[in-house]
């Protein structure tokens, strides 16, 4: 073969896009979609990352929905697809599946290698039925997303683990890159990451685990590296809230990134200055949400650089007088800093009394009770999809659903959960009403997450 043609297809298999891409930062008015199993169903890890976009890029118009649905395998996804994908106009739709795909018990049967390999072949056939779908989705970009791990080595009383599962899992996430390969989609793999962190910790403590006491479902740390992992994939990670210098000794800016510094003042022992930041400090929730949590958001931090990476709001003051400083933000006392600490510069990002802080933490709230409602629409679709459509009354809506409904519940514990939820749901005045809360909430949230003008004073003690 001749240099020409070596040359030529190589440059042909280039452009025939047998890469997968990076995945690329949201946008303006973009319409984000989850798509996933129970992970992404009752997990937090897109409202997380929602909430960086809220309070991070302040004036995009962005919207990220849920589309997971407990119990779903591939082949489940390629059935809704139509009524429960397509239907909310994704501009970007992000795939995700594996862990009910790749089976359960029968790993530690006789021969749970053979099983690994007959549910590898038959998730492998039921994506082939979704890929042919998406490949012919136009006007919407695709991000094939290998899902968390399955943690088989934490050392978990009363959960055997499953032998060679999250092998099958990761053949599974590598088939999902061939397919953004050949189609030119993006791509990213939360498994790999994830396993890491685990083998890390586990070094020192055998039972530590970010998946979750089932090995299965991370909780709310494990949900926010899953968030991280996704802002680092798109490039977030050098983006700061706001980092200044400002000289004290001739009341100069030196630098300022993402924020505007005015109205420079002091005499001795005093600076003031007026701070507009074009964003607010990613907040962190300490609180551990949901049933029998262990874990709060903010414990991922000693497994992760978020801070570091992706939360850095830096003052910096040159030219004080040597000794300590007081720091006044909108009147309120922040905090106690050295004039060598100020010099390095301190992270106001990390400090949850300030004005900016609180007004990130309303938003959080705000974002949190929008994830609560939107749970009432997701349990909705899990009777819909898992229930109702393979006995024809799919959003059929009416007593014979119902009534259907009510003679399972007695032997279906999750039927039985799901059924006031439904009983309320079926109703499309009650379905408008609750997504014009949800769309109020937004709205909220896009009103008050505006840029605020803050007035610092550093006092010397």
């Amino acid at each position: 073969m001749s240099k020409k043609i070596i040359l030529f297809f190589i440059c042909s298999t280039i452009a025939s896009g047998l890469f997968s891409q990076p995945v690329s930062q949201f946008g303006e008015g973009e319409r984000v979609v989850f798509l996933g199993n129970s992970i992404t169903d009752g997990g937090r890890y897109h409202s997380f990352i929602w909430l960086y976009y809220m309070t991070r890029f302040p004036n995009m118009n962005l919207h990220i929905l849920n589309a997971g649905i407990g119990g779903d395998t591939a082949f489940d996804m390629y059935e809704r697809l139509d009524d429960d994908v397509f239907s909310k106009n994704p501009t970007t739709l992000i795939v995700t599946f594996g862990m009910n795909d790749s089976g359960y018990q029968e790993y530690n049967g006789d021969d749970g290698a053979r099983f690994g390999e007959e549910k590898y072949r038959e998730t492998h056939k039921n994506f082939k039925l979704l890929e042919g779908r998406l490949k012919k989705l136009s006007g919407t970009k695709i991000v094939m997303m290998g899902g968390s791990p399955y943690d088989g080595v934490a050392k978990i009383d009363g959960n055997t683990a499953l032998r060679g599962k999250n092998d099958v899992i990761q053949r599974i996430v590598a088939f999902q890159k061939k397919s953004a390969e050949e189609n030119n989609w993006q791509f990213l793999d939360l498994n790999a990451p994830m396993t890491t962190i685990n083998q890390k910790f586990q070094a020192n403590d055998p039972g530590f685990t970010i998946c979750g006491l089932d090995r299965i479902h991370p909780e709310n740390d494990g949900h926010m590296v899953m968030a991280y992992l996704f802002l680092k994939e798109q490039g977030l990670d050098s983006n700061v809230v706001a980092d200044f210098e400002v000289n004290a000794s001739d009341k100069s800016v030196v630098r300022s990134a993402n924020c505007e510094i005015s109205n420079i003042r002091g005499n001795k022992g005093t600076l003031s200055f007026d701070y507009l930041a074009y964003s607010l400090p990613y907040p962190l929730d300490t609180i551990p949400r949901g049933w029998n949590a262990r874990k709060s958001q903010a414990d991922a931090m000693k497994y992760i650089p978020f801070m570091e990476e992706m939360n850095q709001e830096v003052i910096k003051v040159s030219g004080l007088q040597k000794g300590a400083y007081k720091i006044f933000i909108d009147n309120e006392e922040i905090g106690k800093w050295s004039s060598t600490d100020l010099n390095k510069g301190v992270n106001l990002a990390a400090e949850t009394k300030t004005p900016q802080y609180q007004q990130a933490l309303s938003i959080m709230h705000l974002n949190e009770v929008r994830w609560e409602i939107e749970r009432n629409f997701r349990d909705y679709a899990w009777i819909q999809f898992g229930f109702f459509q393979e006995r024809g009354l799919l959003f059929a809506n009416n007593g014979a659903s119902l009534e259907a409904l009510d003679k399972e519940t007695g032997n279906n514990g999750w039927l039985r959960m799901h059924r006031d939820n439904y009983a309320r749901m079926m109703h499309q005045s009650f379905r408008e009403t609750r997504q014009a809360e949800m769309d109020m909430i937004v709205s909220k949230i896009y009103e008050i997450n505006q840029p605020v003008k803050r007035k610092i004073t550093l006092v010397k003690i």
